[in-house]
């Protein structure tokens, strides 16, 4: 039974699909006018990972993610990099999935873009038009904020509240200072379509209402993003997309809190975010997607070089505890009788591991799980004689920790392990016959390789460093 917490109730509910065992999944998706930077990352990896899980619960998850390729931001981009709009976000989509990618995230189901959906976009708008929702000004759309009477209902503010720091730009029409734009009229120069409206494009709000809709239906089951997100975008989502289709738009909102570089709230006013491209170029990304794991999602985390050097000692920790799990699976085992002790403990981790993610996906106390699994393994697989049984059952164990959580522990397989395997044997041979300079040189060539020897009573040991 698994919990989440709904933002819409500000409470943890059970999670009952529309659908039985298929979760309708929509998580808004980055602007491509730049690299993602760890802000963007949080979401990315969260997300991720409830999808993992639910799909270990039985569920076929439908997880559509999208792409803003029409912004202010990315005209502007354009313009400075001298390129068309449509060269840059064709860039930085490229960029996009080779961070994805490497930070183990599994790709979407789909990854709708903007300007696929724009005759959709053109006709939603229009109908809330015609319904009185909506109002063309000057050649721009615009929401009529006040025709939705429960305004306000995720981020939990009063049209009276916002009425206070609300107002109209210069060159807007509005009819109330809280109507937003749906439509934008072109300006000189930029980018348009055509449109019963005039020329123009999308505002910001609209895009994502069509691509879950069109997606996914009138009414989906979870709706994820960021803190940031709650208001205005995803309040805007929900007025416009319930007076559109007279239906909820989605059952459970979920959001990750906010990112901060040594204790200070990430801004790019302040010039204090990192581009996961640049942090992935130093670490491996799988210490920072275990990093981004060990809070709660619902609870700021604080990017410190300090944590990040805490997180790479956990997951070496956890890859080592492995590596010597596969080399006893790998080698002779005298030990007929299944350890009884053992499988106790680790079936009873496991336990508290679906406990700990049905909870609202609490990856923090999952991963302190996983710790006990290592202890537990490292104990074992320590002992002079092993049962096969025995270590089977915990490798199945992290392999479950391992595909959940999306942290792989499994060595990099463009390394010619055949050829590291052969340089082993040479040393052992040369050490046979006394010839330690040999043996050295053959330990210290694979060291400069990122390759490391462990001498054991079970054999020698190697391992990627």
């Amino acid at each position: 039974m698994i919990k989440l917490y709904n933002t819409l109730t500000k409470q943890k509910e059970i999670l009952k699909t529309i659908e039985e065992n298929k979760v309708r999944m929509y998580v808004c998706g980055p602007t491509v006018y730049n690299y993602i930077h760890i802000g963007n990352a949080r979401p990315i990896i969260v997300f991720d990972v409830v999808r993992k899980y639910l799909e270990h619960s039985g569920y076929e998850v439908d997880f559509i993610s999208n792409f803003t390729d029409v912004d202010d931001k990315i005209i502007k981009a354009s313009n400075e990099e001298g390129i068309s709009t449509s060269e840059l976000t064709e860039k930085y989509i490229t960029a996009f999935f080779k961070d994805y990618d490497a930070l183990g995230c599994k790709r979407a189901t789909k990854n709708p873009r903007v300007t696929e959906y724009m005759q959709e976009i053109i006709n939603f708008i229009a109908k809330l038009v015609e319904e009185g929702y909506a109002y063309e000004a000057n050649g721009d759309v615009y929401f009529r904020t006040r025709k939705k009477e429960d305004y306000g209902k995720l981020s939990k503010q009063s049209i009276d509240d916002l009425i206070s720091g609300a107002r109209i730009e210069v060159g807007e029409h509005k009819e109330d200072p809280l109507d937003f734009a749906l439509w934008k009229k072109a300006k000189p120069g930029e980018v348009k379509w055509d449109s019963p409206f005039g020329e123009g494009r999308p505002g910001w709000h609209i895009e994502c209402s069509v691509m879950a809709k069109e997606t996914l239906g009138d009414t989906i089951d979870i709706h994820a993003g960021g803190q940031d997100l709650t208001f205005p975008h995803h309040e805007n989502e929900i007025a416009q997309s319930e007076c559109h289709n007279h239906a909820p738009f989605s059952n459970y909102w979920m959001h990750n809190a906010f990112i901060n570089i040594d204790n200070v709230k990430m801004s790019k006013s302040l010039g204090n975010f990192r581009l996961v491209k640049d942090i992935i170029a130093e670490i491996d990304p799988m210490v920072l997607r275990l990093f981004m794991l060990t809070v709660h999602y619902r609870t700021p985390i604080n990017y410190t070089l300090e944590n990040i050097e805490l997180a790479k000692t956990n997951y070496e920790k956890i890859k080592t505890s492995y590596q010597n799990l596969q080399f006893r699976l790998n080698n002779d085992m005298t030990e007929e009788k299944l350890d009884t002790e053992v499988v106790a403990a680790v079936t009873e981790e496991l336990n508290k591991f679906e406990e700990y993610m049905q909870d609202d996906f609490n990856t923090a106390n999952a991963l302190s799980s996983w710790y006990k699994i290592v202890r537990i393994s490292n104990s074992y697989t320590a002992k002079e004689a092993v049962n096969k049984e025995t270590l089977e059952l915990i490798n199945a164990a992290f392999e479950t920790y391992s595909s959940i959580l999306g942290i792989n522990v499994k060595e990099d397989n463009t390394l010619d392990s055949e050829h590291i395997e052969s340089l082993i044997a040479e040393r052992e041979e040369a050490r046979k016959n006394r010839d330690f300079a040999l043996a050295d040189k053959i330990r210290d060539d694979l060291k400069e390789q990122g390759i490391i020897l462990e001498d054991t009573k079970q054999g020698v040991r190697w391992k990627k460093i």
